[in-house]
């Protein structure tokens, strides 16, 4: 049976044999995604035009007359590198432990590039006021690539998993080599002309400044251009800038990201439906709730408004002044009989036989007076609460109805129906009798005035 090797184990004996056959080794290329952490350490990459290699410069090694400053270490430049290969474990990679920095001068690819980019910024081709906006989910793209390419693997993979369902068209294209920058400024001008799709996407994987080299060239930066439609790029890994994506209206880091930026997950469409229908919802009930407190409020306000509500506070207030109207006629009786025993008594001590007989006679034709008179005021006021206790009875649109008459309402306004030109045939009414309320529908409305 043979020997399954975990991983640590696998790692460790490929850092073995790495370490044990390569000590100390020497390596050229060209200096590419320099990373500066706290630590004070430096970490960057070496290119050539075939591959890449990852370098460790630890601050304790970076000393010394013959390396250069590590301020002058920048992306582009040529140096020479003498250090131990090693395996770092934790990511399953090997590089190499920079003990010798040597410049070697900046490679001609690189100054190329920063020459013909400073050119082109001057002209306004990266100013961002031009850059168009990417279409909300594209139904029409036009992408332009190499068939063959893993990069339109990749970007066609996850486009299936996003967005809406579209469509695609390939625009085959050279991506490397000679003559390359013409078929991609072809395949776009044909993608303008034909007037087709909302988008233009340029796919590259990654690869050396050589490799890339066609999209750092004027032809496609000016073909990008003076494309009417909005143009995204996805050209190498994360670390690859070139000249086409600084024209484009838009660069995504990879391929696969590219297709992240032109569609939104679907599940996000899932989300958003769910949200419109939590907001409908909320949004409903809020309405349902303030049209519920309406009501509310209309049906006391009728309550206190109705002719019954009317006549009780009416009968109330009636009560009120009768019971007022008592207490007056008692206060003003004891005033009056007051007075009445105090000038009797004034008399007694003033006068004596004939005299206080008459005045005692005249007293007592005052008193019968006062009496006849008060008792001919309340008779009065009694035929008054009377004449009142009618006209409030008459008022009571509910009285009529043990007559055997009935009382009916339109049920849109509410209000009570005296003619046919209130209704029309559909309209629903509420009769009501002395004992119950019952809802119709007006199925013919007479309106024809009444015969003499």
């Amino acid at each position: 049976m043979p020997h399954i090797f975990s991983i640590f184990e696998l790692t460790q004996a490929i850092k073995d044999t790495l370490e044990g056959e390569f000590p100390f080794v020497w390596v050229q290329g060209q200096v590419g995604n320099v990373s500066r952490p706290g630590s004070g350490h430096i970490y960057f990459t070496l290119k050539d035009e075939r591959s890449c290699l990852d370098i460790v410069w630890f601050q304790s090694n970076q000393a010394g007359k013959m390396n250069i400053s590590t301020s002058r270490l920048q992306t582009g430049q040529d140096i020479l590198c003498a250090g131990r290969l090693t395996v770092y474990a934790q990511r399953g990679t090997y590089q190499v432990v920079a003990e010798l920095v040597q410049d070697q001068g900046l490679g001609r690819l690189h100054l190329e590039f920063e020459a013909l980019k400073k050119a082109l910024a001057r002209e306004g081709l990266f100013d961002l006021s031009r850059k168009k906006e990417l279409p909300a989910n594209p139904q029409r793209v036009a992408v332009l690539t190499s068939p063959s390419g893993a990069a339109l693997i990749d970007f066609l993979r996850l486009s299936q998993k996003r967005g809406l369902p579209g469509h695609i068209r390939i625009y085959p294209c050279q991506v490397q080599g000679r003559d390359a920058e013409e078929t991609v400024a072809s395949a776009l001008e044909m993608v303008d002309l034909e007037g087709w799709a909302q988008a233009a996407v340029i796919i590259r994987g990654g690869g050396s400044l050589e490799d890339l080299w066609t999209f750092n060239t004027e032809t496609v930066a000016r073909a990008v251009y003076t494309c009417s439609i909005p143009v995204l790029t996805g050209i190498g890994h994360e670390v690859d800038t070139t000249i086409a994506d600084l024209t484009a209206d838009l660069r995504a880091a990879t391929p696969s990201h590219a297709a992240q930026l032109l569609w939104p997950e679907r599940s996000g469409f899932i989300q958003s439906i769910d949200d419109l229908e939590t907001k409908i919802l909320g949004t409903w009930k809020a309405r349902l709730d303030r049209e519920e407190s309406r009501v509310k409020t209309i049906n006391q306000a009728l309550g206190w408004l109705s002719p019954r509500r009317t006549l009780l506070r009416m009968q109330d207030r009636l009560l009120s002044m009768s019971k007022s109207l008592h207490r007056l006629g008692l206060e003003m009786t004891r005033s009056k009989q007051d007075r009445l025993e105090q000038s009797v008594r004034t008399l007694q001590r003033m006068e004596t036989g004939s005299q206080w007989q008459h005045t005692e006679d005249s007293i007592a034709l005052l008193e019968s007076k006062l009496l006849a008179r008060m008792q001919h005021l309340i008779q009065i006021k009694e035929h008054q609460i009377q004449d009142r206790q009618t006209a409030l009875s008459g008022m009571d649109p509910y009285l009529p109805l043990h007559r055997g008459y009935s009382l009916v309402r339109v049920e849109s306004s509410g209000k009570i129906l005296c003619r046919a030109e209130q209704v029309r045939p559909g309209d629903r009414v509420d009769i009501t009798t002395s004992t119950a309320r019952i809802q119709a529908r007006v199925e013919q409305s007479d309106n024809r005035e009444p015969r003499d």
